[in-house]
């Protein structure tokens, strides 16, 4: 199938009812404009910034107290300030809907677990709960600027712990459980929580998970600790003791023995922060982000309502834990009134249809995941439009690596042919996204939709100039509200300006490798810091990626950039599937594949059979832990790797050294 064909064409019903057709009516009305689409609504954004982010604030009907400044410092991008004297609490925002006769009996989460525990929770009930938390917190002296930390399962409790925390001004940083001990110290020992909240067990793939030993460890080395809360929530034949000297109370206790009907919240400035969220740490000690209150609503809001056009009415799933980004993100749809759909556990577990049976039975109308389930499932072949009717379904969104085009194909083929796929690109160093999905423009075939609104994104050449059809740097080139508030102990803003501001002058860097084409739409080739540069000749490891991978003999593969005779030479490592062996015959054929359809530059120069592929938690490849381990350099921070001794399988090895 041909690249950037239209998969998918919304309706001129869908597009007249969409939100972000509502919102261009409203700025036409507000400044006598005559907007008629997508486009003009985007490029008025980036021309008008200020006039953009005001009229979303009011579209969004933001409690806040509101200020007079608008954007203070716009010519100096890291120091840039939005609505500064403006006062906002994060989860007064997201609980709005629990004093609304309509809307208070509402379903606000439906969680479903890997034991086949479901529950759900109405917006009175979630409002009670975190009333109750929030009283704990209080008597404990946590106030605004303390840091709370959840060590947690993507359960409600987290979020209700959150909301409480954030009800006060206080901060909240979440890793979840499948970290390991130093992991956790890592993130969590540079913040310095006072409060800790940690589940006691988990359920993983058809096992318990008991965390109580590792909580033990981990309160050993966090000294600022002042309680522990505990969470029972899977059932352990053989519980472990807990032995701390930090006082602690189980989560039962807490809510037999505080009572509070009435929410406290307290409003701060805008760029208060709100988050501490963590750099991936594969290369170092992860860098500790912080973000602000009203940028990461703000930006939030626009995302929900106008990319993804989320209604009242919406049920919204995306399959995440809790130590990504997209955690934070999900749980914002609260503030649409939109119901928040939860799941914790494999996405695999007991088969390949747990999250589609969910989708199903609980009638999920957005459903968010990554680009390596969709990938699994179009590897295993399976095809659910027999099975699961999907009726509610409206948006498939997709993330964490790139969507390959074949991937595009396979959802309009095996899951749904009518809704918007929207593979959506960002990080958590905006907690949001560049780049993303709009229910009004049409869908083609491997590629991102459009740009983020009131988000100045552009493609740049080596040179610094912007290009069209040509991959170059994502950059972007005016401030937005989503841009971390500081780096945590960074006082003079040295690992800000050098993560995102070194290689352009005042200019935003993301660090991904891109192309815009002339019809606006974004393909990602990967990380820029992981582009292959064989003979001067840059080239994306996605461009590799997609042709390995549509071998049947190949399960998975990561590819690397190894320094050999003053040049860079193409180094492919594959895990193949059915216990096939790696022969001259298979890497004829893998070369020759990669050559026919992209060119010779493209072509490995070493082919080498691994059993296992080296992942973050958020399941990212890690090319650039690869690529430190096979040229000798020591990867410092192991912790944060899903399965980091995949790692040993890439040291030292022979063929690499000829």
């Amino acid at each position: 199938m041909q690249d950037n064909q239209i998969l998918w064409s919304p309706s001129k019903n869908q597009i007249e009812q969409s939100n972000v057709s509502e919102f261009i009516r409203l700025v036409n009305k507000e400044y006598s404009l005559q907007l008629d689409n997508y486009n003009a609504l985007y490029q008025w954004s980036i021309d008008s910034p200020v006039e953009f982010w005001e009229t979303l604030w009011t579209y969004s009907n933001i409690i806040a107290n509101k200020g007079k400044e608008k954007l203070t410092n716009p010519s100096e991008m890291i120091n840039a300030s939005w609505f500064s004297d403006s006062e906002i609490n994060f989860a007064e925002n997201l609980l709005r809907h629990r004093n609304q006769p309509e809307t208070k009996e509402k379903t606000a989460i439906v969680f479903w677990g890997e034991d086949q525990v479901k529950r759900s929770i109405t917006n009175q009930e979630l409002y009670q709960q975190v009333a109750t938390v929030s009283k704990y917190l209080q008597d404990k002296n946590i106030k605004a600027g303390d840091v709370v930390a959840g060590f947690m399962a993507n359960v409600p409790e987290t979020i209700i712990f959150m909301l409480a925390t954030t009800s006060l001004g206080a901060i909240w940083t979440s890793c979840s459980p499948d970290f390991g001990v130093q992991g956790v110290l890592d993130r969590f020992g540079q913040v310095k929580p006072k409060i800790f909240i940690g589940i006691e067990a988990y359920y993983y793939n058809g096992k318990t998970h008991n965390c109580i030993h590792k909580i033990n460890e981990i309160m050993k080395g966090l000294d600022s600790v002042e309680q522990l809360v505990t969470i029972p929530y899977a059932k352990q034949e053989n519980k472990s003791e807990y032995n701390i000297q930090q006082p602690f109370i189980s989560y039962p206790k807490l809510l037999q023995h505080y009572h509070s009907t009435k929410l406290l919240f307290t409003r701060l400035l805008f760029n208060s922060p709100l988050y501490i969220m963590y750099s991936s740490g594969t290369t170092g000690v992860p860098k500790c982000i912080v973000h602000g209150i009203g940028g990461t609503l703000l930006q939030h809001l626009k995302e929900h309502s106008l990319h993804t056009d989320v209604k009242p009415n919406d049920k919204v799933f995306y399959f995440t834990t809790c130590g990504w980004m997209m955690w934070n993100w999900l749980v914002s749809t609260l503030a649409t009134g939109a119901t928040l759909m939860l799941y914790d556990g494999s996405p695999f577990y007991p088969n390949a249809n747990i999250l589609l049976d969910f989708a199903e039975q609980e009638e999920i109308s957005v459903f968010g995941t990554s680009a390596k389930y969709i990938d699994v499932l179009n590897n295993g072949g399976y095809d659910f439009t027999q099975t699961h009717p999907l009726k509610n379904l409206r948006a498939i969104l997709s993330t964490g690596s790139v969507l390959s085009p074949e991937s595009f194909d396979y959802i309009y083929k095996n899951i749904k042919k009518d809704l918007c796929l929207s593979s959506i690109s960002g990080g958590t160093d905006i907690i949001s996204c560049f780049s993303l999905g709009s229910p009004v423009l049409p869908v083609r075939r491997g590629e991102l939709q459009s740009k983020g609104l009131g988000m100045q994104v552009e493609i740049w050449s080596d040179q610094g100039e912007k290009v069209i059809n040509e991959k170059g740097e994502l950059v972007c080139t005016k401030p937005f509200p989503s841009m971390p508030i500081y780096f945590w102990d960074d006082h003079d803003k040295k690992k800000y300006h050098g993560a995102y501001f070194d290689s352009y002058e005042n200019i935003w860097c993301h660090g991904d490798y891109v192309l815009e084409t002339d019809t606006g739409g974004l393909i990602f080739f990967g990380r820029s810091d992981t582009v292959l540069n064989p003979g001067g000749v840059r080239i994306g490891t996605a461009e590799i990626y997609r042709q390995v991978e549509k071998l049947n003999e190949v399960a998975e593969s990561i590819v690397i950039g190894q320094q050999w005779e003053d040049d860079i030479r193409v180094v492919l490592f594959v895990k193949l599937t059915n216990n096939l062996i790696l022969d001259e015959v298979l890497i004829t054929k893998i070369k020759q594949h990669i050559k026919q359809r992209t060119s010779p530059r493209h072509v490995p120069a070493k082919i080498l059979q691994v059993n296992d592929i080296p992942r973050t938690k958020s399941g990212k490849i890690v090319e650039l832990a690869v690529r430190s381990i096979v040229h000798g350099e020591t990867i410092k921070n192991k912790e944060s790797l899903a399965n980091p001794e995949a790692l040993k399988e890439y040291t030292s090895r022979p063929e690499l050294k000829e």
